[in-house]
Formats: structure tokens, sequence, C-alpha cells
């Protein structure tokens, strides 16, 4: 069969490979006229992991990645522990798969370095996306149009695809936006942080982790926001103000504030989601990732819930004929719909408890996620790492 896919981000490099995998054709389009190194840290758990093995490119990635031995939650004014989780070793024998802490560019790069150079179209802009019985098409804005058996939309949260399937439909503001900085690793090696840093406070989080083989710190300071300026804003390259970090966190830890000091100037961007929907495909044509189920990253999930789609697309199009597309598609959304539904209602869920204000409400989460690491070695969300979404062949 033949498949065009529409976005070369994360989701749609591998549904391509998985596509490929399970014996297609697959044309790639990306209206960006190159691959470029863009944006910082991501977090990839053992339910993305052990996709990344099938797809033969764990070992390539996790060579470019740090490998985190646990990670630390702290209270926002004194950097005292709350609470602490087990990663590394540890959870690579629990869950099969490691936990792996990257820059976005390098899984990007070991993602695209697998689709054959023949099967990418960049510097392509679709207009428009067609269907019939028989075939889908899509046409770009030089007025080509690309037959296939089925397209695949990976073209992000702001994509044009999911509007041209399902009417008016923008994303929407989350009420917070995030400052992003990556440093040197040797320009806070004094500060003794730990390798997976979640700090919680009113209003505010701070995370902190090592990237690029433990040579870069990633570091991400979200704060509540309902102003317009961060409504609109979305861009990864957005600066924000010199210092203005430093005053949102004014009052933090020293260790945070040190590290905030030392990043200088921050990018800052508006954190936006998608409303859930209650499908994602019609006909021959599917939406997929951020374009499908866009989140808060609150329990680092977006990246790793885009390649699980794209595995379970690649499973359920496996055998497949032409005329079974449709049937094929509605399998895939069956099976990932409602778990990548719970995962945005989970992750927001999440960033409100982050943010309690300072009081009984917080004390009270701290003393539950101290009571619940006392008893589990793994986070609440670590149930979720186990799941092999290749295993779920239902109907």
């Amino acid at each position: 069969m033949r498949a065009v896919v529409v976005g070369a981000g994360i989701g749609g490099l591998a549904a391509t490979l998985s596509l490929r995998r399970a014996g297609h054709e697959v044309t790639l389009v990306e209206q960006a006229a190159r691959f470029t190194e863009i944006g910082a840290g991501i977090q990839l758990a053992p339910n993305a992991t052990r996709l990344l093995r099938r797809l033969d490119l764990l070992d390539a990635v996790a060579a470019q990645a740090a490998h985190p031995s646990h990670m630390s939650f702290r209270t926002w004014s004194d950097g005292a522990e709350i609470c602490r989780y087990a990663l590394g070793r540890t959870a690579e024998d629990a869950f099969g798969a490691p936990y792996l802490l990257l820059h976005r560019a390098d899984l990007h790069q070991a993602l695209a370095g697998a689709v054959p150079p023949s099967s990418v179209r960049l510097n392509t802009v679709v207009v428009g996306i067609d269907q019939d019985d028989e075939s889908a098409s899509v046409t770009t804005a030089n007025g080509e149009r690309l037959r296939a058996d089925l397209v695949v939309a990976a073209d992000g949260i702001r994509s044009a695809a999911r509007q041209w399937l399902f009417g008016a439909d923008e994303a929407v503001f989350s009420g917070t936006a995030a400052y992003r900085a990556l440093l040197p690793a040797d320009e806070v090696a004094d500060l003794d942080l730990p390798d997976l840093g979640i700090w919680l406070g009113p209003g505010r989080h701070f995370v902190h982790y090592w990237v690029r083989r433990g040579e870069l710190l990633n570091v991400v300071a979200v704060v509540t926001a309902d102003t317009a300026t961060d409504e609109a804003m979305e861009s990864w390259t957005a600066r924000a103000e010199p210092g203005e970090q430093l005053r949102e966190f004014d009052g933090w830890d020293s260790r945070v504030l040190d590290v905030l000091e030392r990043a200088g100037q921050m990018l800052r961007y508006g954190i936006h989601t998608r409303v859930p929907l209650a499908r994602w495909n019609i006909g021959r044509v599917t939406l997929l990732g951020d374009s499908a189920h866009a989140m808060v990253p609150f329990q680092a999930q977006g990246a790793a819930q885009a390649i699980m789609d794209a595995a379970v697309l690649g499973d359920a199009l496996t055998g497949a004929t032409p005329a079974e597309v449709p049937d094929a598609l509605d399998r895939y959304v069956r099976r990932r719909l409602a778990t990548a539904t719970t995962m945005q209602a989970d992750s927001a869920r999440t960033g409100d408890d982050f943010h309690l204000p300072d009081g009984p409400e917080a004390q009270e989460r701290n003393a539950r996620m101290s009571a619940y690491a006392t008893e589990h070695v793994f986070l609440p969300q670590a149930t979720g790492w186990a799941v092999d979404v290749l295993e779920d062949r239902s109907p």
C-alpha cells in the first residue's frame, strides 16, 4: 500500500518508520526546508523506549541520552526532598526498557536518519487533503496531488488537517507558560543537583535534568500565566525579557535561582493543548500525535504517546489491503484514543497538583507523595510504563 504522512516531527517520523516496517510505501511530507536542531530536553519512559527497540533505534538513541538514577521531588523554598523514585537500572530491569533523558534534536535525528531520503519531501506545504472510497490525496501549495491509500496527519498542535477533518477547532491555552534553557554541565557542577529534579511551589514548578550524555542541563521553569501575550506565544524561539525568570521565582531555593541566573536569557512560550476528540479518523485519513491529543507536558508523555500511536498504527495496518484501510484505522483509533485522552487529563491534573498554594493543601500533597514513595519504588504513573501497546490487539 501507499501512505502519505504529513509532518516530520517525532510522531510523523515514527509513523513513517512503523508503516515502512509493516511493508508499505511511505512518502513523508514536511513544510520545513531542512531538518534543524530545535527544542530542548525530552523524557522518554519505558513505554516509548521499548518501541524504539522494535524500530532498531534504541541503542543509537540511548548512546546520546542521559540515564538518570532517580527522580527527586523537592519543595520550592528550601529544596527539602519530598520524595524520590528509582529510575536507572532498577526501572530498566522492572519494565524491560530504559528511562532516557534526551535533547529533542538527538531523538529527531535518530528517527530521521532511519528514513530513506528518497521517501522525504521537504519544503512542501500541504494545503488540502481529499479522499474518496478508493484513495486519499494530499494537495501541495504548488498544485501537486500526492495520491495514496491512506493519509496520516501528524502536523502538530496547530494541525490544519484536524480542521479539514473536523471543522474549526483551535489550540487551547493551558494557563501556563514555560521558560527553557540549556546550560553546559560545567556551569552548574558546583550545585549538586539531582539527576532529575522537580521542585514544587505556589503557582510554579521547576524541572531540570541532564541531556546529551550528561553534557547539558535542560531547564524548564513553568509558571501560571493568564496574559494575552502568553496565550498568543507558542514559539520555541521567543525570548523572555532579561532577568524575567528570576523575578518569577523570587524567594525560591538558592540552587533554583543560581540555575536561572546562570541560564542568562531564556526562551518563554505559552503551553497549549487540544480539546479531546471523540474520534481521530475519517475514512482513509487519520490524525496522530499532537494533532490528535496535544497535552501539557507535566507527565512527560507527549512524545511517548506519539510514538505509541505510530507503533499501533503500523500494527493495525500490517497485512491490510487498500480496501481494508478504513477498518484498520478504526482499530488503530480504538486502541489508542482512550489511553491518550486519559493521559491528557492526568497531565493537566498533575500540573494543578504541582502548583498548589502553601498551606494545608500543599502539606497534604507532600505527605501523600512521601507516603506513596515509602511503599513504592516507582512513581504512580509508572504503572503505564509496563503496558506494551503491541500486545493489545483488541478488535
